[in-house]
């Protein structure tokens, strides 16, 4: 199943336009790269994310940290070996790798750090105050009200 059909959805919802796209690119992923480097996703309080990769043997100048229409983009770049080693066995990994996340609105990286092989990306949701949830307060009069919103005046 390649592509999904979302129209009952559609029916009911407003503003969902990407959902289909995003579910679209994230069905088609390959999954023989999604593995590579392990990662977590975390959710700390109700606003704030923290994605935590196990890169080993990287350092901060082999990795990239980029965001481009709410997509973040983590690519780890290997160098080649020019110790001259031969390995008897490799059992850490050394290869290349991107991974793509497809943010929300407002989702904003705040910082990347790298501490003993673990690479910290830290996000959190700012939604600006114009669109946050607001009431609105009712008033009650006596009488009918009119367009201009002043009880008891004629509308000019």
């Amino acid at each position: 199943m390649r592509n999904l059909d979302l129209t009952p959805l559609f029916r009911s919802s407003v503003g969902f336009e990407n959902l289909t796209r995003m579910l679209n690119v994230t069905n088609g992923c390959e999954r023989s790269h999604a593995s590579y480097p392990p990662y977590n996703i975390i959710k700390g309080s109700t606003d704030d994310y923290r994605i935590t990769f196990a890169v080993a043997g990287l350092s901060d100048d082999d990795i990239e940290l980029a965001i481009e229409n709410n997509t973040l983009t983590v690519k780890g770049t290997v160098s080649q070996d020019n110790d001259g080693a031969k390995y008897l066995h490799r059992g850490i990994a050394g290869r290349s790798f991107a991974h793509r996340f497809q943010l929300a609105e407002h989702i904003q990286v705040t910082k990347a750090t790298m501490m003993d092989g673990l690479l910290h990306v830290d996000l959190k949701r700012e939604v600006p105050e114009s669109l946050r949830p607001r009431t609105i307060p009712i008033s009650s009069a006596n009488g009918p009200q009119q367009l201009n919103g002043e009880p008891g005046k004629k509308a000019a």
